[in-house]
């Protein structure tokens, strides 16, 4: 139902490795709280854990929150005092859910920093803030009758909104650094991540030794106005393919058959088919949500991307089960890695509904978008929560790595420029083949490691340019090798 600045989907499984305590955790035994051994779904590794009460209103005393809390020790003796703080996407993404990045992206930052990964309050075993889980794939169901179902849900919860904003969030953050006894820590936030990374740096500056900001959303950013930096994206697509020779072949009328895709569902479409999972026939209601939204889902990624032009033509030509099968994956997904919904729509609708003006409405107009801008309104109405008054940003003192990947839908490298406008001392990189997230992608793990250790030295990008673009899937048995 929803574009998010989600980050999750990109990286692959843990290493199995023994886990030892740390030199850093040693050092601050005295002052840490308590953690425990545990492990968690789908991770082999041998992890620590906490749940943190940290006050639910900090206005009000009184009413507390568990925060998940999961700590990867590091693998080395001697390792430096500085841990690595992971703030996940979404916003609804939990840094449980994101552990895995510990085989990919901190690979190389591991064996020298304790990592902790924080479950956001409202996200995963925070307190998670959920509907039905695959509410909004349910093919059954129209769009109204989607939003109905989650307006249902918002008025059977109990939770205070209002109390999960980003500042809270923030706030959450230090009080998780000073349960575990840690002094300066550096900060790696993925997407939506890179705006709570920026909050913390703001409201605790003393207690930021570095950031790395992938995906980056910058302080004006607008989550739910994103149609220009999607359509750019979709149109560099459309573009490569017809630059490929045998993609241009094999789809030529590709942007065409795109453009009757949507009219066609705008117009009503059921279409009747085997279930890619069972092969039973049923009736699959193909909206514009269902259409744009795995659309836009897929530009995320370049190796997803690039498979686009196939389900398009294969749609355009009656056969619609490959797309099916492509939505499908969301709903496919277990319970606990699902985002929290209802986190995502308390942040948004507090942060970004205000901004979200009818002048904005109008100029970022864009196809991926429309529909979801235009249901957004009414489900904030039910969410009900106050306005939250973003303050200006202030300047950011400490060394920041901005990433960004040149095909992202949601934040395209003039997001972080924007950051970095308020940053004294910001590098910034780019990966031409690229789309949402770069830190697990080709000698990115190498370049964060160089970056921790030594942040006031120049950061050489230029591998990043050696990251290849994925092929085009040109048929039936996937991608041209």
């Amino acid at each position: 139902m929803k574009p998010s600045l989600n980050f999750g989907t990109l990286f692959g499984t843990l290493l199995l490795a023994a886990i030892l305590p740390s030199a850093a955790q040693a050092q601050h035994a005295s002052t840490r709280a308590q953690t425990h051994g545990c492990h968690l779904p789908g991770v082999e590794d041998a992890l620590r854990c906490l749940k943190l009460p940290v006050p639910l209103d900090p206005a009000r005393p009184g009413q507390t929150i568990g925060l998940h809390v999961t700590i990867a020790p590091a693998l080395r003796e001697g390792a430096r005092p500085d841990p690595l703080f992971v703030l996940a996407g979404g916003p609804g993404e939990a840094g449980s859910e994101v552990v895995p990045i510990l085989n990919t992206a901190m690979r190389r930052v591991r064996p020298t920093r304790d990592i902790v990964f924080i479950d956001q309050r409202g996200t995963g075993l925070s307190g998670k803030l959920e509907c039905e889980p695959g509410l909004d794939e349910d093919s059954s169901l129209s769009d109204d009758q989607v939003d109905a179902a989650l307006v249902r849900c918002i008025q059977a919860s109990k939770a205070p909104f209002a109390a999960y904003t980003t500042a809270n969030a923030a706030r959450d953050i230090e009080q998780v650094r000073r349960a575990l006894g840690y002094g300066k820590i550096n900060l790696w936030g993925g997407s939506y991540g890179t705006r709570l990374g920026q909050a913390y740096a703001r409201a605790y500056p003393g207690n930021v030794r570095t950031l790395i900001l992938d995906a980056v959303a910058a302080p004006d950013q607008v989550i739910p106005a994103g149609g220009r930096d999607s359509q750019a994206a979709l149109d560099k697509l459309f573009g490569q393919c017809d630059a490929d020779p045998a993609c241009r072949k094999a789809y030529p009328g590709l942007r065409a058959e795109f453009d009757g895709l949507v009219a066609k569902v705008g117009k009503g479409l059921t279409i009747s088919l085997p279930d890619p999972r069972t092969a039973r026939q049923v009736d699959v209601k193909m909206t514009g949500a269902r259409l744009l939204g795995t659309v836009h889902g897929m530009l995320y990624s370049p190796a997803d991307a690039r498979r686009l032009p196939f389900l398009v033509h294969s749609a355009a030509q009656g056969r619609w089960q490959p797309f099916v099968a492509r939505r499908n994956l969301g709903a496919d997904s277990t319970p606990e890695g699902s985002s929290a919904t209802l986190l995502y729509l308390a942040v948004i609708c507090a942060e970004d509904m205000p901004r979200f003006t009818p002048a904005l409405v109008a100029s970022d107009d864009a196809p991926l978008t429309r529909d979801f801008a235009r249901r957004l309104p009414g489900l904030c109405r039910a969410m009900n929560v106050p306005a939250v008054a973003l303050p200006a940003p202030t300047t950011i003192e400490a060394p920041v790595l901005l990433l960004s990947g040149a095909l992202d839908p949601v934040t395209a490298p003039h997001r972080a420029a924007s950051a970095a406008r308020t940053m004294t001392h910001a590098q910034l990189l780019s990966a031409p083949n690229v789309g949402h997230g770069v830190s697990q992608l080709g000698c990115a793990p190498r370049l964060l490691r160089a970056f921790l250790d030594h942040p006031e030295r120049k950061v050489d990008g230029s591998c990043l340019d050696e990251i290849p673009a994925p092929t085009f899937q040109l048929g039936s048995a996937g991608p041209q090798p």
